[in-house]
């Protein structure tokens, strides 16, 4: 038996609770890990709250990124007391996840610590810093440097905004924050943002198709309105790497950015990322960042305080990351 968060579908509303499961019930795979540490991304918030659809069946156990010592192994390439982390694969989502004190996955789907990159670390990053991770790498193919000018995040005080400020200013670029937050401000500014923007100047509607070239790159996580007015402010020959839906997964645009600026919309998706980019991005993220500013973006709490703190994602208010302590 081991303790687990599961979500049950009762009346059509989504409830969730912790309970003692057997392990005959984890699902098929080839690696079974002892967790110690998730996380809380925004994916987790709706899942929790039964937002969105992703679930399919219950009872279900949530929790998209999960890290641990491996318990049991048919797999040659991990065995018994071996430390390991997992983001995305759609676990949590179509299988069972990380919010339980064992986990049974492929082991394809694992990743080694790397050095300085720890397990806590491992998912104080996460889905989140994964993905502003694979946003930073999308946006240097389609050929962004520093130097060309300001790079603007979105969403800046959240998971996947805070890393990508304190990674593109750590690797030299110019960093424009936008956050509804004036508390955060200095939470920014530590992380290495140049300055703030209020995310409502961005939320306003289009007047024109095409506003003053300004950004030479940015990481948006916010979608709807704010999405359409940064195309329309984008440098020619530049791109926006979409990696978000917080206010909308609607937009509302015209093709002129793209006929007349060149302009690239790139879509980034983190769950079934090619290994060979997914391993790419984690050395990165162990390399690039800054493990103190992780640190000092991190906070802990606990799988009985998630019906909460799904709340409070979803409704914007958590800052940076969140490490959940599984096992000891």
């Amino acid at each position: 038996m081991f303790k687990a968060v599961v979500l049950e579908q009762q009346e059509g509303r989504v409830r969730s609770s912790i309970q003692e499961i057997e392990e005959a019930r984890l699902p098929e795979g080839d690696v079974t890990v002892r967790v110690q540490y998730s996380t809380l991304n925004y994916k987790d918030g709706m899942m929790l709250k039964g937002i969105g659809g992703m679930v399919r069946h219950y009872p279900h156990v949530p929790g998209i990124d999960l890290a641990g010592i491996v318990a049991e192994s048919s797999n040659p390439d991990f065995k018994p007391g071996d430390a390991v982390f997992l983001t995305g694969c759609r676990v949590g989502e179509s299988r069972w996840g990380g919010y339980a004190e064992k986990a049974r996955v492929q082991g394809e789907w694992l990743v080694r610590p790397m050095q300085g990159l720890t397990l806590r670390r491992a998912m104080a990053l996460g889905t989140a810093g994964f993905t502003a991770m694979l946003a930073i790498m999308a946006l240097e193919r389609n050929g962004m440097r520093p130097g060309d000018g300001e790079v603007l995040v979105t969403g800046a005080s959240g998971g996947v905004g805070s890393v990508a400020v304190a990674t593109l200013a750590n690797l030299g670029y110019s960093v424009v924050a936008s956050t509804g937050r004036a508390a955060s401000h200095a939470y920014l500014t530590s992380l290495g943002a140049t300055s703030i923007i209020d995310r409502q100047v961005l939320a306003e509607p289009l007047n024109r198709p095409l506003e003053s070239e300004r950004w030479a790159g940015c990481i948006e996580t916010v979608g709807g309105t704010t999405l359409a007015r940064v195309l329309a402010q984008t440098k020619y020959d530049h791109a926006v790497a979409a990696v978000g839906l917080v206010a909308s997964n609607k937009l509302e645009t015209t093709v002129l950015p793209f006929l007349l600026r060149a302009v690239s919309l790139i879509g980034v998706e983190s769950s079934i990322c090619p290994r060979e980019r997914r391993m790419t991005a984690w050395r990165r993220l162990a390399t690039d960042l800054p493990m103190e500013n992780l640190d000092a973006m991190t906070s802990e709490a606990t799988l009985e305080e998630l019906p909460r703190l799904a709340a409070e994602i979803l409704a914007g208010r958590v800052r940076g990351r969140l490490v959940l302590k599984v096992t000891a």
